[in-house]
């Protein structure tokens, strides 16, 4: 089996195709085709020519990180969750296109944490008074207590919004999504599903803070990341889906731009 794939030696080299000989067993995943090639030391492609290890990432090669995300025959995908028997008699592997690369499949996905970090998309921070509410107090009177406000707490969410809050909080922010998408173009201005998941869950909460904000406070906080959903997600989106499609832990992002929509 012939398996072609676009390698780049550095940030600022060009890229190239190299065609390798895969004889492994068809029921391995593409992740470990991989491993499969970079196994010897005197690496060689189709033609004898010897070359370099090939480049890329994973941490878990179990779905849960995200790492090994490229594009295998034209679909953006896990490699660690494609497998060879499902590919044909040719395999054809290219880096991410949305972000820079660094190394043959190694891409540089900082953009979507510049975004966040942009946007203030986060739930929020640890202060020294939640840090004292829910550690310092070790008696069991006091651990009874904080089991009782989580409950009263779990027991306010509407069952709906915690299967979607559950969902969106499984995001891995690998980028496939971003890849597939016909209007991300690299984050300047539009940033695609996973922002739209994660402002749904800020929003959803009702705040970005913690620790007894008050409900003005709240109301605020809700209200900036629905100002931020609208500029950087509802307004440059085609509604093409295509994320929901790709998405290895299959979040209906549609679900969470109904909510956001509706809301505005």
């Amino acid at each position: 089996m012939n398996v072609r794939i676009l390698r780049q030696q550095s940030p600022f080299s060009e890229p190239y195709w190299q065609v390798f000989n895969y004889d492994g067993p068809e029921n391995a995943t593409v992740a470990s085709l991989l491993d499969y090639l970079n196994y010897k030391d005197d690496i060689e492609d189709i033609d004898g020519n010897s070359t370099t290890r090939i480049g890329w990432e994973c941490s878990c090669l179990q779905g849960m990180c995200g790492g090994c995300a490229m594009v295998i025959n034209g679909r953006p995908a896990l490699a660690c969750e494609t497998f060879v028997r499902d590919l044909g008699k040719e395999i054809e592997i290219r880096p991410l296109s949305k972000f820079p690369v660094i190394s043959d499949l190694v891409v540089d996905r900082g953009i979507i944490q510049k975004n966040l970090l942009l946007t203030n998309a986060y739930i929020g921070k640890c202060t020294s008074s939640d840090a004292s509410n829910s550690g310092s107090d070790s008696t069991d009177e006091g651990k009874e207590d904080g089991r009782a406000d989580a409950r009263e707490r779990i027991s306010k969410i509407n069952e709906k919004e915690f299967e979607q809050r559950y969902d969106v909080a499984k995001c891995l922010k690998c980028g496939l999504c971003l890849e597939v998408c016909p209007n991300y173009s690299g984050g300047d201005e539009f940033f695609g599903a996973l922002f739209a998941n994660d402002c749904y869950f800020i929003a959803s909460r009702g705040d970005r803070s913690k620790g007894g904000a008050s409900s003005e406070t709240k109301s605020d906080a809700s209200s900036d990341i629905r100002s931020e959903y609208a500029k950087h997600f509802a307004a440059g989106c085609s509604k093409s889906l295509s994320c929901v499609d790709v998405c290895p832990m299959k979040i209906q992002t549609i679900t969470s731009m109904a909510r956001m929509n509706r809301a505005r």
